[in-house]
């Protein structure tokens, strides 16, 4: 039996190829090239820590999509740069509120110094007499800008004195301020003899080397009365040249008998009695001086009744302070202290001061503390040199 013959191509008969036999092949993406590094994730890196971290997120993000999309290698890189540019951005602002703070700061202190009546002057050339005002009226700023006044302006402080410390004298400790505060209610007692007539608000104050300007040889002491909490206008100096002889006199033993009184020992009486004694001491005989001197004036006129009045306080006081001089235990010694400061009563020195022609007006620290052997002494801020 024979097959029958394929027809031939034509109409009706069309003819198609077979179909391929299976068989080896290329692998499916054969020539073409494996996903690279994303270029977004390396330039979050980049940008985060080089110049603008905001955009390093932006672009973080970006590379995390298209890897996630499209694949390809930097995901570790991407949130690298993406955790670094989230921190850097945070770094960049808080810097940012810093500088605008500081900036913003600035421009109010030049506002201020601008509103500072006065000529801008170098503190290592006042000089006891000058007036001067500072920046906010704040006297305990250590290295204030002093603006030289006429005194009839309204001023923040006055200068009354600027004197060489001791070389030798202790740096930047509770010594060196007591060296200094004592220096300084020195000059001010001298500069302005009647205490009682100086205004409620005035205090004193000080200048002195700080550490690193006495290592550079900076050995100036200013003291000051400042006058900040009211306006103050014309010059507190009182000395002895525009005081009667007489007034000079009595101020100057009465504020020497003050002065010794306001300055006990730093130590409690229990820790250091000798230190007592020899301070009690050192009163008596400066309430023995002031004794002396009024003694010398009770012939003057108008004189005789407080003088007499003064002296008999004093004498009684004298022998209160004699007897702490001579206390066996601390107890004994705080009783007679006690006793002694009590002795003395601001009447009676108001009348004599009143016989002076010195003003009557008491003063706070012997209304308020009458009993109180320390009166406010004021505070001192060290000062950079220039």
């Amino acid at each position: 039996m024979s097959t029958p013959p394929i027809p031939p191509p034509g109409p009706g008969h069309p003819w198609a190829p077979p179909s391929p036999q299976p068989g080896w092949g290329p692998p499916p993406g054969y020539g073409q090239q494996p996903p690279g590094l994303n270029g977004f994730a390396l330039a979050s890196l980049l940008v985060g820590l080089l110049c603008l971290p905001p955009l390093g997120i932006v672009f973080g993000v970006v590379a995390l999509v298209q890897i996630a999309k499209k694949g390809g290698t930097g995901k570790a890189l991407a949130i690298v740069g993406l955790v670094v540019s989230v921190l850097m951005t945070g770094v960049v602002a808080l810097s940012a509120d810093r500088v605008a703070t500081a900036v913003r700061h600035r421009l109010e202190s030049v506002n201020e110094l601008t509103d500072v009546e006065g000529d801008l002057a170098d503190i290592d050339r006042l000089v006891a007499g000058d007036c001067f005002n500072v920046p906010r009226g704040d006297l305990m700023d250590e290295q204030p800008l002093m603006y030289k006044i006429d005194c009839e302006q309204v001023h923040d402080g006055e200068v009354t004195a600027a004197k060489l410390t001791d070389p030798k004298a202790p740096v930047e400790s509770a010594e060196a301020e007591r060296v200094f505060e004592d220096e300084c209610w020195k000059a001010q007692d001298a500069y302005a003899m009647d205490t009682w007539a100086l205004p409620p608000f005035a205090e004193m104050f000080y200048f002195a080397p700080s550490r690193e300007s006495w290592s550079q040889g900076d050995r100036r002491l200013l003291c000051v009365i400042g006058t900040t909490d009211e306006d103050q206008r014309g010059s507190l100096r009182q000395d002895a040249g525009s005081l009667k002889p007489e007034q000079a006199a009595f101020l100057r033993a009465a504020n020497t008998a003050e002065f010794v009184m306001s300055r006990p020992p730093a130590k409690e009486p229990d820790e250091a009695l000798a230190e007592h004694q020899a301070w009690a001491r050192d009163v008596s005989a400066a309430l023995g001086e002031e004794a002396r001197v009024v003694n010398g004036h009770t012939a003057l006129p108008g004189m005789e009744k407080a003088a007499r009045a003064q002296l008999g306080e004093i004498e009684a006081a004298r022998a209160l302070w004699q007897r702490a001089a001579q206390a066996k235990t601390a107890s004994d010694f705080g009783k007679q202290w006690d006793r002694a400061m009590g002795a003395m009563l601001p009447e009676t020195e108001q009348a004599l001061r009143g016989a002076y022609g010195l003003s009557t007006r008491i003063p706070p620290w012997l209304e308020e503390h009458p009993d109180d052997s320390e009166p406010d002494s004021g505070r001192g801020p060290s000062r950079e040199s220039a």
